[in-house]
């Protein structure tokens, strides 16, 4: 698949270089395709911001550039726009959208975004939560990574992802441990070393359920989360 980002922080992106994204982009499995959004603006300042109508703080990006941006490059698939005003993303926009062939990342910037490049241009609006970022740049990096190691062939084994929080239910995952049994006095619990298989799948259901009555009570009993668009955003 390829990965569109539009930016005015192309330097932003190189992690994507590294771990899963790194070597699955390495495998052929997906193409990031990093657009500097100060390239499609025409005067010799490479404005991308102005003064928001009717007043009042910040600036406001200007809506030219990112109709031109995604003009030239033309996607075929959804173009997401990442705002505190979206919808939240969840594990499921990730499985969705990694059956896609092409997925644009548009990263605002400054107090707000043109609001018609939400209402024509993005597809779908997503946030990272309730909360503000500088940009969208953290936001896209996330949504990146969340979809790449989805791809079949970019983890070594699946069944990583698969035993993920969220993966099939709006739960979070059993916890791990690994050698050395016992460190500073504190031990492996004994069934996850007992061979046992049966009791190690009902250990891990029952301590799933318990981390996710304890860190997310909001989820407990909680509807699977539709995956179509919509929403606002970062």
């Amino acid at each position: 698949m390829r990965i569109n980002i539009v930016t005015i922080f192309p330097d932003f992106f190189t992690p994507l270089g590294l771990s899963i994204p790194g070597r699955a982009a390495e495998a052929g499995l997906v193409e990031f395709q990093v657009v500097d959004l100060r390239d499609h603006t025409h005067d010799r300042h490479r404005t991308v911001d102005d003064l928001p109508y009717g007043g009042g703080a910040g600036m406001v990006m200007k809506p030219e550039p990112f109709f031109e941006a995604v003009d030239a490059l033309a996607p075929r698939g959804p173009v997401i726009l990442l705002s505190a005003r979206g919808r939240r993303f969840r594990q499921a926009d990730a499985q969705r959208l990694a059956g896609e062939e092409e997925v644009t990342l548009l990263c605002g910037h400054y107090k707000d975004v043109d609001q018609r490049v939400a209402d024509h241009l993005a597809t779908e609006e997503v946030s990272m939560g309730d909360f503000v970022l500088s940009g969208g740049e953290i936001p896209a990096l996330a949504v990146a990574d969340a979809i790449v190691r989805l791809l079949p062939g970019a983890l070594g084994d699946f069944e990583a992802a698969v035993t993920d929080s969220f993966y099939e239910a709006p739960e979070l995952s059993a916890p791990s441990y690994t050698r050395p049994a016992s460190y500073r006095g504190f031990d492996v619990p004994e069934v996850l070393r007992s061979g046992d298989h049966a009791r190690i799948a009902e250990w891990r259901r029952s301590e799933a359920q318990r981390l996710t009555a304890e860190q997310r009570p909001d989820l407990v009993d909680a509807p699977v989360p539709p995956s179509g668009s919509g929403g606002d955003g970062e």
